[in-house]
């Protein structure tokens, strides 16, 4: 019978190694951390509602959690529902609340003349990157990162990351315009395009590629020009934007986007500088919708046009300009 019990115990215990190795027991929780989140509560960068509510400390497995998490039901206020209920530190919070005010909203208005009224994300796991056993934690780990599938209009027609990456043209100029406004913000910005594991979402982080802070990832490059702001009028923020980053150096090769494969531009020259909502319409419904304010896609192809300037603010002569591999990624690749 005591021989049935130690080999019981024995394999618990096993097992229980297993799973530390599985969340890499050898990874430290870096002090800035800790230092960011206290620093983010203490200027108040989060307020309390009934959407947006305080739970207590997230403390492991491991070193993963989180000092003073939030549990967030609605986003802007109240104003856009989220598909499910997030798990973020003040931080994140704070940069995404502004991420949806500066970028996210102004450019639904600009390219299908209504807001976001709901959003399909993902935030807290505690799970290696690219959920690999024993591989360096996901600042999704530490409520510091964003995955972002899809965005509802006020009509309720959804926008995929997945498809409107590659979509229409108010698709696709939507998409990028919320891309660029998250590499001003957040220190990693992976989108499709930058490697195989996020071709259906977009996924923004406030991690940390040096010790100051100051580098980021921001891929794939992309051939687009913004259109918000292009009135020459200033834009006001939510709060102050982070300072500027450098590029980091490049942890795998870096992709650049590839001309549309359908010959569409986002922005092509048949469109104005300022379209009106009437001039940029998603697919059209596969079953009889009720009217909205802007028509159906153009069917002729538009003419392909040169490339435009790559509007990303990584310099290009930093990077080995490479064309997206499909190839299985390898262990350095920047899967978060």
């Amino acid at each position: 019978m005591w021989r049935s019990v130690f080999a019981f115990s024995g394999l618990a215990l096993f097992g229980a190694g297993l799973t530390g190795c599985a969340l890499n027991k050898f990874e430290q929780r870096e002090p800035w951390r800790d230092q960011t989140e206290q620093a983010c509560n203490a200027k108040r960068l989060v307020e309390a509602t009934e959407f947006v509510t305080p739970s207590k400390e997230i403390s492991g497995p491991g070193v993963c959690g989180m000092l003073q998490p939030y549990r967030v039901t609605r986003l802007g206020k109240g104003t856009v529902a989220l598909k499910q209920r997030v798990t973020l530190a003040c931080p994140a919070l704070a940069e995404a609340e502004a991420w949806l005010a500066d970028t996210i909203q102004p450019a639904a208005n600009l390219y299908f003349g209504q807001p976001v009224a709901e959003i399909n994300a993902g935030t807290y796991a505690c799970r290696g990157r690219n959920n690999q056993a024993g591989a360096k934690l996901s600042e999704h780990s530490f409520g510091n990162a964003v995955d972002v599938m899809s965005f509802k209009l006020a009509d309720g027609y959804v926008i995929t990351v997945k498809g409107g990456w590659r979509g229409t043209e108010a698709e696709q100029g939507f998409l990028r315009e919320v891309f660029l406004g998250a590499c001003a913000r957040f220190s990693t910005v992976l989108a499709p395009g930058s490697n195989v594991f996020h071709y259906d979402h977009i996924h923004v982080d406030l991690a940390r590629h040096d010790p100051r802070g100051l580098r980021r990832i921001c891929q794939p490059l992309i051939k687009f020009a913004p259109q918000l702001g292009t009135d020459g009028a200033t834009r006001a923020t939510a709060r102050p934007r982070p300072p500027e980053r450098l590029p980091a150096p490049p942890q795998a090769p870096v992709d650049v986007e590839e001309d549309d494969p359908y010959g569409v531009s986002p922005m092509s020259s048949r469109q104005p500088a300022r379209p009106a909502a009437s001039q940029l319409a998603h697919a059209p419904a596969r079953s009889p919708a009720p009217p909205v304010a802007y028509a159906a896609a153009p069917r002729a192809p538009l003419p392909r046009l040169p490339a435009p300037r790559v509007a990303a603010a990584l310099p290009p002569e930093d990077f080995a300009a490479e064309p997206l591999s499909l190839a299985a990624p390898g262990p350095d690749d920047p899967i978060y």
